[in-house]
């Protein structure tokens, strides 16, 4: 009896690990993220699993602003069903005042395979793997003279280390020895060429060179990120803390490499498709078709053209190509192309599916 209710504990939905003493939680690789809620509510998780997902598909894509792209936010609305697994981590720190606060973490994994047969669906440009590992250069002053940041001082610069992680990608340091330690000049008079040539001993040739200062009013950094010798994007961020102010380099340094190697997939491109629907057989099946369809994020709209004995023709608007949306609708069992994409292509004449038993 025991292993029967381990297996419809399986089955019921997303699991929750128990940790155990000294059992830290932490979200490890693109399909798991953190989030901060307020409680360990049912309410306050759903809302949590949207964002963390949004999170998850900031990372596996590479695009900072992918939830804002077509189709993204109807799936956010149904990010439990892409959960594997959660847990729950209470962090403390100390308040403004000086008590002691607390913060309750969501850590969430999800399903490999299903967000990136979403990315797939919804044609979402992404920045493939395996991706590049620039060499962090990066020169801190607080005020005592530039130093730069090496193998040594990783503590100092674990908050863009981490950022960079959550963005899907790495930041190498470099030793630290006693030439490079002299680079910190050419760090603060922008001199890329001196850089690059001092990084020739790492791999891959891209560097994100940084400098932080303390000012009157807080931390300024400018970054500059070469990549094969050429200037691919230079920003500034400002914060009063120095942490968030050095982050802001990892974001910079993905939205840029995200410009410049994302793609989308050739079966992604948007707009209006024709469609055959066989196997109609009276009003319940049109309206499950009709439904079906509205809940498809992929479907922006539906244009009835015919209906004839045999079947019914349709105009869908897609956010991506006609494969991706027979791809996904091949697993719903709701209907199933009968035309074989893989090698057919689309046809002229569009595309023809066929309705399942209701």
């Amino acid at each position: 009896m025991g292993w029967l209710l381990v297996g419809l504990c399986l089955l019921a939905g997303p699991v929750f690990a128990q940790r155990v003493e000294g059992d830290r939680a932490a979200a490890q690789g693109a399909y798991e993220t953190e989030v901060a809620v307020r409680n360990q509510t049912d309410g306050e998780r759903e809302k949590a699993f949207a964002r963390a997902l949004a999170q998850a598909l900031t990372n596996v894509t590479g695009d900072r602003g992918v939830a804002q792209r077509p189709g993204v936010r109807d799936e956010l609305g149904k990010a439990k069903d892409y959960v594997a697994g959660y847990d729950y981590r209470q962090d403390e720190g100390v308040s403004a005042t000086g008590a002691p606060s607390f913060q309750t973490t969501l850590v969430v994994r999800f399903k490999q395979q299903d967000v990136d047969d979403l990315v797939a669906m919804l044609g979402l440009p992404s920045w493939p793997q395996p991706r590049a590992k620039p060499v962090l250069w990066l020169g801190i002053d607080d005020g005592s003279g530039p130093r730069l940041v090496g193998l040594g001082q990783y503590n100092a610069a674990k908050s863009i280390m981490d950022q960079a992680k959550r963005r899907g990608f790495a930041l190498g340091l470099p030793a630290g020895n006693a030439a490079e330690q002299a680079a910190v000049g050419a760090i603060w008079r922008g001199d890329t060429g001196a850089i690059a040539a001092l990084s020739k001993r790492y791999s891959p040739p891209v560097q994100l060179i940084g400098k932080l200062q303390r000012g009157a009013t807080g931390w300024s950094a400018d970054w500059l990120l070469v990549d094969h010798g050429k200037l691919l994007s230079s920003w500034q961020t400002v914060n009063a803390d120095a942490r968030r102010a050095m982050a802001g380099g990892a974001d910079g340094a993905a939205d840029a490499m995200f410009k410049r190697y994302a793609k989308a997939s050739a079966d992604g491109l948007p707009g209006v498709y024709r469609v055959h629907v066989l196997g109609i057989r009276n009003a319940d099946d049109y309206l499950r078709l009709a439904g079906y369809l509205e809940s498809i994020s992929v479907v922006k709209r539906v244009i009835p053209i015919a209906a004839t004995p045999a079947g019914l023709d349709l105009d869908l608007e897609l956010v991506s190509g006609v494969a991706n949306f027979a791809r996904y609708v091949n697993r719903g069992g709701v209907m199933m192309t009968t035309t074989d994409l893989a090698t057919e292509g689309v046809p002229a004449q569009g595309v023809t599916f066929q309705m399942s038993g209701g």
